[in-house]
């Protein structure tokens, strides 16, 4: 795509430029950023059995190049406290606009490689410190000593501490920056810019990346993939789904992006079967601005925003705001798509103090292309599309309003608080051939001596919904090397579903606004958690977590099919996780973790199911064995795991005692593989960053039913060992 961007910025000398004199003799300034990125994506959907010998030999060569770190200089220093001169262990020490980065020991104490010769500014950081850079010449040989000023104010980040990952938590994830999402930010929706992170796949029902799109996690569905924003929930309470396509342009408000694999820590909302994403919209910029920025691409793709901020105002209140509008006619025949959205941050951030509002609003029109092509016309008519009424849309908007306020109540102690509210509403719009006009509760019309029974009808099926709650933690900090988390969380979602019809071919007996059907699903989500994490020594650091969950379900009215809905339910969970990470070296260490997470049915399981053939929940055992290096010119992950499911639920074609085809538990079946994710930097200029998952996915008995159309009934066949659809190997 093509970029045109104007800015409007107030310039104020910046003294960390001291050492830029040979940018300005080339580009008579000091740039922003200067940049090429190549990613490499290796992805294999046709067979390939999973040999343990091809771990090894990846296993043997990833450690050979591990200890290769063609070093020439070495910085070595110490980080503390500028008010009381303690020592700050697991502070973080990175070379500006490099991967090269690494931490404190206990005594504070760091030693950081420079590949080469060069002008270098450190980057200091640590949470509850303002960051520091510092610039610095050759030669390097005198140890640093570098003093870190607690914030005078507080930040955001402290309103979804409770979610994230610490470098010392024995988990698998990857951290995207501001400046990692903004590289890859042309308009599409967010899987596109995550999807060259380890283990993901993406899909786009238009075909570029903007409308309807999706993400797996090691083979797992959206609706097994935790999804929070600031900590609030927002995956579909119901259906579990995460539908990008209501949150447009996202990315641009965005600060970092945390992805975690496996079971995750402890969260909010649904429990995470595959994976978490955890993110964290950007706080408003202590200085004025305004930015327009367009983009054009194929298919018409046109992006355009604008973004304004106040700054800070009497150094406490900060606001910004941000417009995007984003078209497309997509790849895919008549998937057309016209998206809007607002953002607004802003608030008070004081000494001990921080109240922040944030609101979230997206609206969509999209025209239907849910089908995909089928197999058959892949070589001739890759845009094909079974859609062809000009009005097939889906018409959805929603918004989102947070509301945070956080204290720090003394050295040891903070508060963190958030109350939130989102309200959707919307339709999709069909067009159906030859319908039976009893299933809209609507009269057979005579004409003449004929009674018509079927007919063409324009219907919209209606959702509007409402889902509000409160969240809360306490962090317990009595030292540099102890942390202790207390959270609790309420949520509570109201969902209305009703239908319309809007045309029918032939008149019928009917009123404005009739229903055909009209019910409500309630959900009810209470949670509370304990995270400790202990450095016990320089080296070894532990990580415990534990959670329990209520959901309760209530559902009422009638359905799509004329059917009465199940009364409701009521669900328990207990869930455990506990870690170890080993220090090697400041720049690398190896960590251990396992955990279980328990997931509730969604709505269709209970919907399309009776008390009799109800679904029960499912249940992972999750380890987790990883190593991180994080050398001067090379960082990788190497992690191993292993995800065990207890009643795992999956489709098998068996229809249930209502003669609806509905997901069925499996016993047993496993995700297990080896990721590998790498960075390498060239030059200045040039890096190169790669991920490869080798994996093994299997049902260990798998039942199929299929309809015997010539008999009746069904037949059953019966698998075992078999893989796990959409799961590729490699």
């Amino acid at each position: 795509m093509y970029h045109i961007t104007a800015e409007i910025i107030p310039i104020k000398p910046d003294p960390d430029n001291a050492g830029g004199g040979n940018w300005k003799k080339f580009f008579g300034k000091q740039p922003t950023h200067l940049f090429t990125n190549l990613f490499i994506d290796i992805r294999s959907y046709g067979e390939h059995k999973f040999i343990i010998m091809k771990s090894i030999l990846l296993l043997n060569l990833f450690l050979s190049l591990t200890f290769y770190l063609s070093a020439q200089n070495t910085l070595t220093g110490i980080v503390t406290d500028s008010t009381t001169s303690q020592a700050l262990p697991g502070a973080n020490i990175a070379i500006e606009g490099t991967q090269n980065i690494t931490t404190t020991g206990s005594d504070g104490s760091f030693r950081l490689i420079v590949a080469d010769k060069q002008y270098v500014t450190l980057v200091i950081s640590y949470i509850g410190y303002t960051t520091l850079k510092v610039s610095l010449n050759e030669p390097f040989s005198v140890p640093l000593s570098i003093q870190l000023t607690p914030h005078t104010y507080m930040t955001g980040l402290v309103t979804v501490n409770s979610t994230r990952l610490s470098k010392a938590t024995p988990m698998s994830s990857t951290d995207l920056s501001s400046v990692d999402i903004q590289k890859m930010n042309v308009g599409k929706d967010l899987p596109s810019i995550i999807e060259n992170t380890p283990s993901v796949v993406t899909t786009s029902d238009a075909g570029n990346g903007v409308g309807y799109t999706g993400i797996r996690i090691r083979g797992s569905d959206p609706t097994r993939i935790n999804v929070t924003v600031n900590g609030i929930p927002i995956n579909d309470a119901e259906s579990q789904g995460m539908y990008w396509v209501d949150m447009p342009d996202l990315a641009s408000s965005i600060e970092d992006i945390q992805i975690q694999r496996g079971v995750g820590t402890s969260t909010n909302g649904a429990g995470a079967f595959g994976g978490s994403v955890n993110i964290r919209t950007s706080d408003p910029s202590d200085q004025s601005h305004a930015e327009v920025s367009n983009a054009y691409g194929s298919f018409n793709t046109l992006m355009n925003n604008v973004i304004a901020g106040t700054g800070s105002i009497n150094d406490h209140w900060k606001f910004e705001t941000r417009l995007s509008r984003i078209k497309s006619d997509g790849y895919v025949d008549r998937a057309a798509s016209d998206l809007k959205s607002l953002y607004f941050t802003g608030g008070y951030f004081g000494e001990k103090d921080i109240l922040k509002a944030v609101i979230l609003s997206g609206k969509e029109e999209t025209y239907q292309s849910w089908w995909g092509v089928p197999e058959a016309a892949l070589d001739t008519n890759r845009t094909w599309n079974y859609y062809t009424y000009e009005n097939q849309v889906d018409n959805y908007q929603q918004d989102h309003y947070q509301l945070f306020y956080g204290r720090k109540i003394n050295s040891e102690l903070s508060l963190n608080t958030a109350v939130h509210y989102t309200y959707g509403r919307g339709y999709y719009e069909e067009y159906q051939e030859q319908d039976d006009l009893a299933n809209y509760l609507l009269e057979y019309p005579v004409i003449g001596n004929d009674t018509i029974i079927y007919s063409d009808v324009i219907r919209r099926k209606w959702l509007k919904n409402d889902f509000y709650g409160f969240i809360a933690s306490l962090t317990y900090k009595p030292s540099i090397n102890t942390e202790m988390i207390i959270g609790a969380a309420w949520n509570e979602y109201s969902g209305d579903h009703f239908g319309e019809v809007i045309w029918a071919q032939f008149a019928s007996t009917s009123t404005k606004d009739q229903k055909y059907y009209d019910n409500n699903g309630l959900k009810n989500d209470v949670n509370g958690f304990i995270k400790i994490n202990k450095r016990v020594s320089d080296k070894i650091s532990v990580y415990g977590d534990i959670q329990m969950r209520n959901v309760r379900y209530r559902f009422t009215g009638i359905d799509d099919n004329g059917k009465e809905l199940p009364d409701n339910d009521n669900l328990q969970f207990f869930n455990p996780k506990a870690g170890i990470t080993f220090n090697i070296t400041n720049q690398s260490n190896i960590y251990f973790f396992a955990g279980i997470g328990n997931k509730e049915p969604s709505r269709d399981d209970y919907t399309e199911s009776t008390l009799n053939s109800r679904p029960k929940h499912e249940q992972l055992y999750n380890a987790e064995l990883g190593y991180n290096l994080t050398g001067s010119k090379l960082k990788t992950q190497l992690n191993l795991y292993y995800m065990y499911y207890k009643d795992q639920l999956v489709l098998t074609g068996k229809v249930n005692d209502v003669g609806n085809y509905t997901r069925t538990n499996i016993d047993r079946s496993y995700r297990a593989g080896i990721e590998l994710s790498a960075g390498y930097i060239l030059n200045k200029w040039f890096h190169v960053n790669g991920s490869l998952t080798l994996s093994d996915n299997r049902i260990r008995r798998f039942e199929e039913y299929i309809d015997d159309y010539d008999n009746g009934g069904q037949l059953l066949y019966v698998h075992n060992n078999t893989r796990i659809a959409f799961s590729p190997d490699v």
